[in-house]
């Protein structure tokens, strides 16, 4: 039998990975204003280390298109344009749709009694940031059954790159209400095996949630 070096398991995430996840919940919870340079060594003073865990931390949030890296300002929160945000939409149509066509015909009720769950969660919860959180929960719970984990993790990386506007949307006009009248049908649909009908409502869903940003968030969104 070949002998490899395994990862340890029980470890303790490294120092980047700690400043990583920091760094990631800050921007998406919007802690952080799009264009708004992050000074390296402000990070690195705040968690008393060097500045090389926080580089390596940036450049992982760069390769998930969180930040990105500018001449003389170094690295800053990434903007999405108009343009942009439409077409990161465009490919979460293609992607649900498809995630939810080819889990469908393996939801159990397991998976309803689940997804129920998250839905009463959702509508009893007053932070705002845990809407976002259990709405992915929800969206994932409802795809895991495609039993297609790269389609899954594509999905969640677009879900991450647009959770600060996401968490916008359901704070506005009535889009937690809405919010959870839409994932009910969706999950209405899946309970009666219908994968056309429930994918025909994810798509619904997604456009409705663009189409929200677009109405109330005029300012924000802007061409570069």
């Amino acid at each position: 039998m070949p002998t490899f070096s395994a990862p340890n398991l029980g470890v303790t995430p490294t120092a980047s990975e700690v400043i990583t996840k920091h760094l990631r919940d800050a921007i998406i919870g919007g802690h952080f204003a799009e264009d708004e340079p992050i000074r390296q060594d402000d990070i690195a003073h705040s968690f008393n280390v060097s500045k090389i865990p926080v580089r390596e931390a940036l450049k992982r949030l760069e390769a998930e298109g969180l930040v990105q890296f500018q001449r003389n300002k170094g690295a800053v929160v990434t903007r999405i344009s108009e343009p942009e945000l439409a077409q990161i939409f465009e490919v979460r149509v293609l992607l649900e749709v498809q995630a939810i066509r080819l889990a469908v015909p393996n939801m159990s009720a397991a998976t309803f009694a689940r997804a129920e769950r998250i839905c009463e969660e959702f509508i009893g919860e007053t932070d705002i940031g845990r809407w976002a959180e259990l709405n992915w929960a929800l969206h994932a719970c409802l795809y895991e059954p495609a039993q297609r984990p790269f389609l899954l993790n594509l999905i969640r990386s677009i879900h991450d790159k647009v959770e600060r506007y996401l968490r916008m949307q359901m704070s506005l006009s009535a889009g937690k209400d809405r919010a959870d009248h839409e994932h009910r049908e969706i999950l209405a649909a899946c309970r009666a095996g219908d994968a056309d009908k429930a994918a025909e409502l994810i798509e619904q869903h997604i456009i409705g949630v663009c189409r929200t940003l677009y109405e109330h968030l005029p300012n924000r969104l802007t061409p570069n």
